[in-house]
């Protein structure tokens, strides 16, 4: 052996050892090369994977699909046979070779051939998923809220921040495709179109009541206990959990605040996320909260019904949420205002109906006309929001919203509830993450974990 031949050997033994990533450069290998796409993992294979993220990222060359993980296995099967169709479908593609799959998380973050994962289940799994997988050294796309609590949102951003991890939460109205006017509208705020800006109008929907509590057996494809993760014991309904005959049906957990807080995180943290960006606060939160609502008093479903939230933020804007305003978010200036929705469309088809009408309105035409010059603030594009996350992968910069800007989204939500839940004003403090004088609030800025699930037993262990 020549020294030339001993030098390839020990480099392609190097790669065979899994020393260098596996996404290898595409001068070694090609850029059709399948050890040259980014290898991703769905872990949740229901409604917001089949309707949006599976789809999301399969479309772009640059991934593939190679597992997908459930703990009801119709649904892994389903999502398997999602995926093979299409890869099998498209010209040119390198193979229709089988998609692996996986009834456990852990499973899938030992595969030393996976790249990132996204995940894309019940809110109550968010917080653990991306810890657990930025751990493992993979990269995240993670469905929002990030965290049910404020204390799981802060462990998760600084987890993905010392690991850094590149990231991508649900926050699609950040990117142009297909909502445009989200990014148009905060630039027009943030470069004083409407004048100072004091106010914030933010319209969210509400869910029903109900839900059949009454206990039934579990189905053999659905590993309950896990399911349930690291929230208390429960008995098993359908209601409780996901249709079992359908998968495009909206969920029962969406409505249980064990497993959702309801539309004050389910819509709330895609409006709040606006709201932030729009008046450059993202990295902070409220100084002063205060809110109503009410909430059932029987059956199964148990999150807010209709509401009033006030929020007071450092630079003396005054942020509010109710359920009698349109669905969107409203900047109102000394100037003028700006409302942004997304008009009659939806994400999925089972999403609670939206504004109809303009997706974006001002109070003069002058302001929407106008036009944003070279020297002033111009907010991240993206043109596509899963592609946006894939060339984060690649170049490691950062995506359109990073772990500590989805934080302060999904924390803004959370301090609401809390503030829906006792029903008089807290006062804040955004830098030490507490509220001012009130122990009881403060006791809700975390909830116990059962074991060996949660946040807090994975920290343990590691």
């Amino acid at each position: 052996m020549n020294r030339r031949q001993f030098l390839q050997n020990s480099l392609f033994a190097t790669i065979g050892a899994a020393a260098l990533p596996s996404i290898v450069p595409v001068s070694l290998l090609g850029k059709d090369a399948p050890s040259n796409k980014i290898h991703i993992a769905q872990i949740g294979c229901g409604r917001i994977a089949h309707e949006m993220d599976m789809p999301g990222i399969i479309k772009h060359d640059m991934a593939r699909i190679v597992a997908v993980c459930d703990l009801d296995s119709k649904r892994a099967a389903h999502a398997k046979q999602f995926v093979e169709d299409y890869y099998s479908k498209q010209a040119g593609a390198p193979g229709a070779s089988s998609v692996q799959v996986f009834a456990n998380y852990h499973d899938v973050l030992k595969a030393r051939d996976m790249d990132a994962v996204a995940i894309s289940t019940p809110d109550h799994w968010h917080a653990e998923l991306v810890i657990a997988a930025a751990l493992a050294g993979k990269d995240v796309y993670v469905q929002k809220p990030l965290a049910m609590t404020v204390a799981e949102g802060r462990t998760v951003a600084n987890v993905l921040r010392s690991k850094k991890r590149a990231f991508q939460i649900g926050s699609q109205q950040r990117s142009d495709s297909p909502w445009p006017q989200f990014r148009r509208a905060c630039e027009l705020v943030r470069n004083g179109r409407i004048g100072k800006l004091h106010r914030i109008q933010i319209g969210l929907p509400t869910d029903p009541a109900g839900g059949d509590p009454t206990e039934m057996p579990v189905p053999p494809n659905l590993n309950y206990e896990m399911w349930l993760g690291c929230t208390p014991m429960a008995p098993y309904t359908e209601e409780r959990v996901h249709p079992q005959n359908s998968i495009k049906d909206r969920p029962g957990w969406l409505r249980i605040e064990s497993y959702c807080l309801g539309m004050i995180t389910g819509w709330g943290s895609h409006h709040v996320d606006i709201a932030h960006w729009g008046m450059n606060t993202e990295l902070t939160g409220p100084i002063q909260i205060e809110g109503t609502a009410k909430f059932p008093t029987s059956g199964l479903w148990n999150v807010h019904g209709p509401y009033h939230i006030e929020a007071k933020y450092a630079n003396g804007v005054t942020v509010v949420f109710d359920n009698k305003f349109d669905n969107g978010v409203r900047f109102e200036g000394s100037e003028g205002w700006v409302f942004v929705s997304r008009g009659g469309t939806k994400a999925t088809a089972s999403d609670p109906t939206v504004t109809k009408g303009k997706p974006i309105a001002a109070s003069s035409p002058e302001i929407l006309e106008s036009k944003i010059g070279p020297k002033e603030i111009h907010l991240h594009s993206s043109t596509d929001h899963h592609l946006d996350w894939l060339q984060s992968i690649r170049t490691r910069k950062p995506g359109s919203t990073n772990p500590e800007q989805a934080h302060r989204s999904t924390s803004a939500c959370i301090l609401g509830w809390i503030a829906m839940k006792l029903g008089r004003k807290l006062r804040w403090d955004p830098h030490k993450e507490k509220f001012v004088g009130d122990a009881e609030a403060n006791a809700m800025l975390s909830r116990p974990q059962r074991a060996p699930y949660g946040t807090q037993n994975i920290l343990k262990r590691v």
